[in-house]
């Protein structure tokens, strides 16, 4: 769906949605508290309403965007001013490109590219110092959202086991230009430096098993026959590598039940469970030899 305002059209279907209200994007800019030595990583710059803002401030704005047309925009603005040399724009897919080093990233991002982009930032190395990121109202709260709450889900555990996460505004959608269906939050993200000691990849197949059905007793979770059959071969593995012999009558079932009643968690959900209930759940699996990757 393209929407069009004087020389360009947008296009809604690749979340091209332009925030237009200067009070919003200047909230923005204050929020990200940015320095005159910030390297800024900005996914979607648009037409440069936040970028021309930042380049005033900081050392250098890498700036990326999908769409060429709006890269012209962009160029177009900074051209034969003080700014164009401190501004980057890298042309494609942010999701598919390496990030360059950056200090803060600042974004109203396509929605469609919420949670993949998040992760992508929360396993990026070097670290950075924060990011502050528009997001759809609901994918925001889900962010924040702490157990108990209706919201809580995978995304919430795995993002705050990651990062440190505060909602700072909503902004309505007659900010934008064309107008998205949906309401948006701008949220700050810091990562936790240095990150917990946990395997990600480990932690995240646990947490993935318990989540498929937030209300299901762990007990319940873990009697899926798919789920028996990963930890089993997982296990086995474990067993070869370490020489440990694995009696004729073993059953992966009966293992995983055990663990989940020696942790305490057998009848625990994984809709009110916090993070170091799950540390508890993973290292209890783990000392028995279990593993999630």
């Amino acid at each position: 769906m393209m929407a069009s305002t004087p020389g360009i059209m947008f296009n809604t279907g690749i979340g091209q949605h332009i925030l237009k209200n200067p009070l919003i994007v200047n909230n923005i800019i204050e929020k990200a508290a940015l320095r005159p030595t910030d390297v800024v990583l900005e996914v979607g710059p648009g037409t440069g309403n936040l970028t021309v803002k930042m380049l005033e401030k900081v050392k250098k704005v890498v700036a990326c965007e999908l769409d060429p047309r709006l890269v012209g925009e962009l160029q177009k603005r900074v051209q034969g001013t003080c700014l164009a040399n401190k501004l980057e724009i890298k042309v494609g897919d942010v999701l598919k490109t390496d990030l360059p080093f950056f200090d803060t990233c600042v974004a109203n991002l396509p929605y469609q590219i919420s949670s993949p982009f998040v992760f992508k930032l929360l396993l990026h190395r070097p670290f950075f110092r924060c990011a502050i990121l528009m997001f759809q109202r609901e994918f925001a709260l889900r962010l924040v959202a702490k157990p108990g709450n209706k919201l809580y889900c995978r995304l919430s555990i795995n993002t705050q086991l990651l990062a440190r996460v505060d909602h700072l505004m909503k902004v309505g959608r007659n900010n934008f230009r064309p107008p998205p269906k949906v309401e948006s939050s701008v949220v700050r993200i810091e990562p936790k430096n240095p990150p917990p000691p946990i395997n990600f990849q480990e932690w995240d197949g646990l947490v993935r098993i318990a989540f498929v059905r937030k209300n299901k007793t762990l007990s319940a979770a873990f009697k899926s026959s798919a789920v028996q059959q990963l930890l089993d071969q997982n296990y086995r593995i474990h067993c070869s590598i370490h020489n440990i012999e694995i009696p004729e009558n073993f059953k992966i079932a009966e293992k995983i039940q055990m663990v989940l009643k020696n942790t305490g968690f057998s009848e625990k959900r994984a809709r009110s469970m916090d993070i170091d209930d799950f540390i508890r759940v993973l290292h209890g699996f783990n000392s028995e030899g279990i593993h999630f990757s």
